[in-house]
């Protein structure tokens, strides 16, 4: 398929729900879950020559006709539960919208695209808190630089910066801080500004993209409208999955599916693999499985200028600033659909419509707290959505309010004239407002945070004592169970994870072909 710019790859795949009865495959490994890190190690065991089936709940949307829906549209066929996941704060904390894809290509297909490398005093700290010493700058490098060019991982050029981003590199320069090019997995964009509902032109390489379409021409096999509900464990040893067809989202008596397997790969991201495993039988007392939630809480600042700014026109994500990581947290461009952004501005009625319809006068930018970890994910009894509270410490907390305040005084040293702060029930401030507000009494339920980042709810480490798996995935309580998402990750990155959790994955993966199959 082309759409006169670029060739789309095309992706085999199987629709469940064409069964007519109950479904049984069998193959080396099965995959469960079809985003970055399950696609990963999908794609990379099926060059090796094994027979893989990734197994996937939602339906596959290919990416030009999500690239053509209306942002409502997006929400409602791509994103799970609509995007209103949330993750209840407690002791203080705020509630964190966390949002993620549903879907063939999994919240890969609603990203940004931005693409870090984990700092290098994180992976410090794994060494020395987790003894996963393996897990250096050196020692990644390859699994990264493998991920970095099948990705196309290009820099955000300067040209395509929209006049929001453009304003704050003008504020962040006045205040002697440096704005870096945002890093994206990118090839053709033309800067339209709806990477996370779908681009229209596929240029974002989500791994619906740029890896599964390379796994089904290696053999793999990728099944949509498929549920796992538990993994199958016969004498300690992952032996394939069980769950149900679904006929629809809510549909709770879908056909039987199994699919046994020598090896399982669970990638069902950072909130429902801890699932998964609960309802296995993994994760009782003392269990890390479910525990060490972080989440990147982050948030966007907007300010009004005296001037046309058409913040949506140029790439969504171009710049960022790791200045203040040191203080917890990392600034990050952001621009999203003006129709979004719209709904969202303060007031009701005729306030709001007044509010709205200075949207053009808008530039935005965000920040992303870099964590400390205290959330859990629980299995629900009561519905299919996990229970997840989510807790900050002090140092979050303190983060928070420093981010909110250090993007208000970097648009105000640009000109603006209104700062609207992520504060619930906070109306628009003038300079002198914003100066004299006190953020620090803003109760922590008042801060509107999200999140794309749910990690280390199964971290790894070096011994079953401080970790869920061991340093290359597999579960301390089963063998040939391995995971290969962002639960893996031993702590918060402080920057987006992808690219991580696809470096993780490859080397996950690399380790998995050179380790002989079990037999059946």
């Amino acid at each position: 398929m082309q759409d006169g710019r670029l060739n789309v790859p095309s992706l085999s795949v199987h629709d469940a729900c064409e069964a007519s009865g109950p479904l049984s495959l069998e193959c080396d490994v099965v995959v469960v879950g079809s985003g970055a890190g399950g696609a990963t190690v999908a794609t990379e065991l099926a060059l090796a020559g094994q027979r893989v089936i990734v197994l996937e709940e939602g339906r596959h949307v290919p990416a030009l006709e999500h690239g053509a829906m209306r942002q409502s549209e997006s929400l409602r066929h791509v994103w799970r539960e609509g995007g209103l996941t949330a993750a209840f704060g407690i002791g203080g904390a705020p509630t964190v919208n966390v949002t993620m894809g549903r879907g063939v290509g999994g919240s890969s297909v609603v990203t940004g695209g931005v693409c870090f490398r984990v700092p290098e005093h994180v992976l410090e700290g794994w060494a020395r808190t987790m003894r996963l010493s393996d897990l250096s700058a050196e020692g990644l490098d390859r699994y990264y630089t493998h991920v970095e060019r099948a990705l196309h991982v290009e820099e955000v050029p300067l040209s395509m910066r929209s006049r929001s981003t453009e304003l704050f590199a003008d504020g962040a320069a006045a205040l002697g801080y440096p704005l870096e090019p945002m890093r994206r997995n990118t090839q053709g964009c033309d800067g339209c500004g709806r990477c996370n509902f779908g681009c229209p032109h596929a240029a974002k390489l989500s791994v619906d993209l740029s890896y599964l379409p390379r796994a089904t021409a290696a053999g793999a096999e990728v099944w949509t409208h498929c549920l796992v509900d538990r993994i199958q464990i016969r004498d300690g040893r992952a032996v394939g999955v069980e769950g149900r067809v679904l006929r629809s989202p809510s549909d709770r008596r879908g056909a039987k599916l199994v699919v046994r397997a020598k090896r399982v790969v669970v990638a069902c991201g950072g909130i429902h693999t801890p699932v998964l495993l609960q309802a296995s039988g993994l994760g009782g007392p003392g269990s890390h499985v479910g525990r060490h939630l972080a989440l990147h809480p982050g948030f966007r600042l907007f300010a009004r200028f005296d001037e046309t700014v058409r913040g949506w026109s140029g790439a969504m994500q171009s710049a960022y600033s790791l200045h203040f990581d040191p203080q917890g947290f990392l600034l990050n461009s952001v621009f999203i659909p003006p129709s979004v952004i719209a709904a969202t501005m303060p007031g009701a009625g005729p306030r709001h419509v007044e509010a709205a319809s200075r949207l053009p006068e808008l530039a935005m930018f965000g920040a992303q707290i870099h964590d400390e970890g205290g959330g859990v994910v629980w299995r629900n009894p009561f519905g299919r959505e996990p229970l997840i509270l989510y807790r900050c410490t002090p140092h979050d907390h303190h983060a928070m309010r420093r981010a909110i305040r250090v993007l208000g005084e970097t648009f105000l040293a640009a000109g603006a004239k209104e700062i609207f702060a992520p504060v619930l029930g906070l109306h628009g401030l003038d300079p002198d407002a914003f100066r004299r507000f006190d953020f620090d009494r803003v109760p922590g339920h008042r801060i509107e945070c999200g999140s794309q980042h749910p990690l280390g709810t199964c971290r790894m480490g070096a011994t079953a004592a401080d970790s869920a798996v061991d340093a290359y995935g597999e579960s301390w309580d089963v063998k040939e169970l391995f995971v290969a998402d962002a639960s893996i990750l031993p702590s918060s990155l402080g920057v987006n994870p992808q690219l991580t959790v696809m470096a993780m994955a490859t080397r996950i993966a690399w380790h998995l072909r050179e380790r002989a199959l079990p037999k059946a």
